[in-house]
């Protein structure tokens, strides 16, 4: 499956605001090139081949290859903390929106797996600037999990006794995932993020 077809839960790769289609080629032909070959093995010949275009025409667009990149972790990041935010702000108690939360958020890792594996592991090789602002953005979808959870812990919902380190086993579960799904696998997307949301139930001890 190519990274334009992946699905999660029926949505479309999120590349609708990478405009005009050339960069939206080039942005996923980079994402399959650093997640194949990880994003320092991939030069920008091999981006620009991908994309059936002139290593020249890539410069059209981005100015080097860790601005791809950037642009690739900004809109996966943006999207992780829509998912995560979206279900901290909803109705219902804490363990319907940490179900939400954690559902939807493994529907996304596994359903963009090849998008999140880049999005989630080649962080490092960002420059200061943008590795600061990814950070950023991660320590906010952090913040709203673990808001939910503290949530759970205030309301009697939850047996948490370390609302940080559960936030940080949380998230790191969901985000594994992206690493290891395979389409070809017994479980789809929803199966999977229905799975771990019980068992996210689980760790946090949530009330039946």
């Amino acid at each position: 499956m190519s990274t334009v077809e992946e699905t999660a839960g029926g949505e479309m790769q999120p590349w609708a605001e990478v405009t005009p289609d050339a960069a939206r080629r080039l942005l996923v032909a980079a994402v399959e090139a650093f997640a194949e070959r990880g994003y320092h093995a991939t030069t920008t010949r091999d981006i620009a081949g991908r994309a059936g275009m002139s290593p020249a025409a890539l410069y059209i667009h981005y100015k080097t290859k860790e601005e791809l990149l950037h642009r690739i972790s900004r809109i996966g990041h943006d999207k992780a903390l829509d998912i995560v935010r979206g279900a901290a702000q909803g109705d219902g108690s804490a363990a319907e929106r940490l179900t939400d939360a954690v559902r939807s958020f493994v529907r996304w890792h596994a359903g963009q797996h090849t998008t999140a594996r880049v999005v989630q592991y080649e962080l490092e090789a960002l420059g200061p600037e943008a590795r600061a602002e990814i950070v950023a953005l991660r320590r906010q979808t952090d913040a709203a999990v673990r808001g939910i959870i503290a949530d759970g812990v205030a309301a009697g919902d939850f047996d948490v006794p370390d609302v940080p380190g559960t936030t940080l086993a949380v998230l790191s579960l969901c985000i594994d995932v992206a690493r290891w799904f395979n389409v070809d696998g017994p479980r789809t997307p929803d199966e999977v993020g229905a799975l771990y949301a019980d068992l996210v139930l689980r760790m946090v001890g949530a009330k039946q």
